[in-house]
């Protein structure tokens, strides 16, 4: 067999990073559409990415966007792939909320652009090209627990409209013009590389820095929400199984398992030996205008049928987090101390 090719937008991000390392494992050639900037951002898969003039890691980055379509068939004309991994996306619900059209251009039309360049790309090269499109849990908005594949979408915010389109704009494609295009609705799934602006990393980072004496207050917004929190790299490996069914289809993907941001917070400052209610401050500033209070995942469909299940437990994502970001904090702490001992060594 010849090797498969995959293209992965949103490479540069958590779930990109984790599914190239699952693709590079399982023997793939892996191509990342990356945005065109000054300082592409590359850390997370700092650890794969190699000059391949350098190495044979099979490994490469093409410049693209959701926002252009031309640019999109060009990266498909290029890379030729078996299967293309939609991460990419303005992904922060609070932020949609104040970049609500760009939300909607990049998250929501910018689906339906690269399925239009697939389309046009099967059609001219006469070559199958499976398609995952990256859903969430928050499409489901208002609707309550435990949500499955048969519950209505309820979404209230920019971020899980554009979703809900994203999501019709996949099935449609699918039922329309018989793509192979899957969608992964998944409920939240975090881990030591998730951005330090999502409140899982907000909570684990500042609990490290507290207990170095880094930082003093943490300040965040609803307490009550509760979301059903999964490791990123159990998640990726659905979205990979997903691709090798015969028949598309939309999965729920979740861990059965909720938690209130409140228990979120008990479990890491518990597990650094603090108690939480002395250094958090809830600060308006930090609510949605319409919130979601309980996201419950059923990911029954996705056990039976893609034999899937998560590896990691709360308190598994919880230990990994907050040790990772204990270390880092330590590490911080250490370079500042030498800083201080190198001043005074200077001005002596």
């Amino acid at each position: 067999m010849s090797q498969k090719c995959a293209l992965i937008t949103g490479i540069t991000g958590q779930d990109g990073s984790y599914l190239a390392e699952l693709l590079l494992e399982n023997g793939y050639r892996v191509y990342g559409m990356v945005r065109r900037s000054s300082s592409v951002e590359k850390t997370r898969i700092d650890h794969l990415y190699r000059d391949p003039h350098v190495t044979k890691v099979p490994l490469y980055l093409e410049y693209g966007d959701l926002a252009d379509a031309s640019s999109m068939r060009h990266v498909l004309t290029i890379v030729q792939p078996d299967e293309v991994y939609n991460l990419a996306a303005q992904s922060h619900v609070r932020v949609s909320f104040d970049q609500a059209e760009y939300t909607f251009d990049v998250t929501g039309s910018g689906v339906l652009r690269l399925l239009e360049a697939i389309r046009d790309y099967r059609d001219t090269a006469n070559k199958e090209v499976r398609f995952y499109q990256a859903s969430s849990s928050e499409m489901f908005g208002s609707s309550l627990p435990p949500q499955n594949e048969d519950t209505p979408f309820r979404p209230r915010s920019p971020y899980a409209v554009a979703k809900v389109a994203s999501y019709w704009h996949t099935a449609n494609y699918r039922e329309a013009y018989h793509l192979h295009c899957s969608n992964g609705i998944l409920f939240n799934h975090e881990s030591e590389r998730r951005g330090e602006n999502f409140v899982t990393r907000k909570i684990t980072r500042a609990a490290g820095l507290i207990k170095v004496g880094l930082q003093k207050k943490l300040f965040l917004g609803n307490l009550e929400a509760k979301r059903d929190w999964g490791h990123a790299k159990d998640y990726v490996e659905a979205m990979w199984l997903m691709l090798q069914q015969d028949a598309p289809d939309d999965y729920v993907v979740a861990t059965g398992e909720s938690h209130s941001v409140t228990e979120f917070l008990d479990a890491v400052f518990s597990h650094l030996g603090l108690n939480w209610q002395e250094y958090v401050t809830t600060d308006p500033y930090y609510f949605r205008p319409t919130e979601v209070d309980y996201l419950l995942g059923d990911s029954s469909k996705a056990r039976r049928i893609l034999n899937w299940r998560p590896k990691h437990s709360f308190r598994d994502l919880v230990r990994i987090m907050t040790e990772h970001d204990l270390e880092l904090a330590e590490r911080e702490a250490h370079a500042m101390q030498f800083r201080k001992s190198s001043s005074l060594i200077l001005s002596i």
